[in-house]
């Protein structure tokens, strides 16, 4: 019997589409192993440029907040979402044909909100299963909802509520939760087995800026280090050489760990007693699943504004603006167990830990 096929278009526009979408694939095997053929693809790649070419711009073009945020919001209503798709799709049909060509499958998922507005429309011709996998957790972008979805999963409440505003069938969406990683399920070892297996020691803060290292983390990092906090902090500086290099030259006062890239970052997590992140969905939900206290010292315009709100709505975390606020509300959890202790809680009773086995069902019922 043939094994269907399923699609997946993501981009390497930052890392919130990759991650999601290697969740749900991992999740597939896990639930139906050997059942599905699985292929993911960055379709920006197929279309000419300026498309092609995001994945290169994004870093840059994300650092510029006030240019972002007028390029994220000039697009980001149902009229000039919809000039915006007409005026696109003569330029890039051919490419998304020859996309479609080029990978046949039984089913495509599309984990980037760009995908969404025009892809359906060249699939009429192949009426084949079209679901969109929001990767926003609050701020999503009309780009994210099309009418020609056959089913739209969203993380939260909030993002099913957004796209009924927007004309979508609130029972054509299913609210499910961010698809997070299966590793971060299978911890098995305690928090201190792992923090003597790192070196780590005592109380320590975790502070990250993404798989890039993007962010004000050099900053953040050296008001930690001058803080005189009892605090051990380790730092995960992602594919930003600079950054590490620069952290390891630091006159460190307070014991510091510093990493680049790491795979491992479940046991990073587990082991961390507070969680120092900018607002990507992402982190925060992995956050959640950890059950961190969250420290949000950034995020991006747009997509990542109602991920703050989230968090602290939900009491899992603060947001705070400077490195000298970071500081204080690390040194707030430090000095009060019992704030700390409810913050963790709050944070768990935020995770949705089995979303991307939930989702790939979803995916799995729609093949049979």
């Amino acid at each position: 019997m043939r094994k269907k096929k399923i699609l997946f278009l993501f981009s390497d526009t930052g890392g919130g589409h990759r991650a999601p979408t290697n969740a749900m694939i991992q999740a597939l095997e896990a639930e139906y192993p050997g059942q599905y053929d699985t292929q993911m693809i960055d379709f920006l790649r197929y279309l000419p440029a300026p498309f092609k070419n995001s994945p290169e711009l994004y870093p840059s073009l994300s650092r510029m907040k006030a240019i972002w945020k007028v390029s994220y919001e000039s697009m980001n209503g149902p009229v000039r979402s919809r000039a915006a798709t007409q005026i696109a799709y003569p330029y890039v049909r051919k490419a998304i044909t020859r996309l479609l060509d080029d990978n046949p499958a039984d089913m495509i998922v599309s984990v980037h909100p760009l995908s969404n507005a025009m892809i359906p429309r060249v699939l009429k011709k192949n009426p084949i299963p079209f679901i969109t996998m929001v990767t926003d957790l609050v701020s999503t972008h009309v780009f994210w909802y099309s009418t020609r979805s056959d089913m739209i999963i969203v993380p939260t409440v909030q993002a099913k509520n957004r796209g009924i505003r927007l004309g979508i069938p609130a029972q054509r969406m299913q609210v499910v939760g961010l698809p997070v990683s299966q590793t971060f399920n299978a911890v098995t070892e305690s928090k201190e087995d792992i923090k003597k297996q790192l070196g780590w020691d005592g109380l320590t803060v975790l502070l990250v800026g993404g798989g890039d290292g993007m962010g004000p983390v050099r900053k953040v990092a050296r008001a930690i280090n001058d803080s005189g906090l009892p605090i051990s902090l380790a730092v995960v500086c992602g594919r930003n050489e600079s950054l590490l290099e620069d952290l390891h030259s630091l006159n460190w006062k307070i014991p510091h760990h510093l990493y680049g890239f790491v795979s491992d970052m479940p046991q990073y997590m587990t082991a961390a007693d507070i969680f120092v992140t900018k607002a990507g969905a992402n982190s925060v939900s992995e956050a959640f699943i950890c059950g961190l206290p969250t420290i949000i010292y950034s995020y991006l315009p747009g997509q990542e504004v109602g991920n703050v709100d989230y968090v602290l709505d939900g009491g899992a975390g603060t947001y705070a603006a400077t490195p000298t606020q970071v500081v204080e509300d690390i040194r707030t959890l430090v000095d009060d167990d019992a704030a700390r202790e409810k913050m963790a809680a709050a944070s768990l009773a935020l995770a949705r830990p089995d979303a991307s086995r939930d989702i790939v069902r979803l995916l799995a019922q729609q093949l049979s």
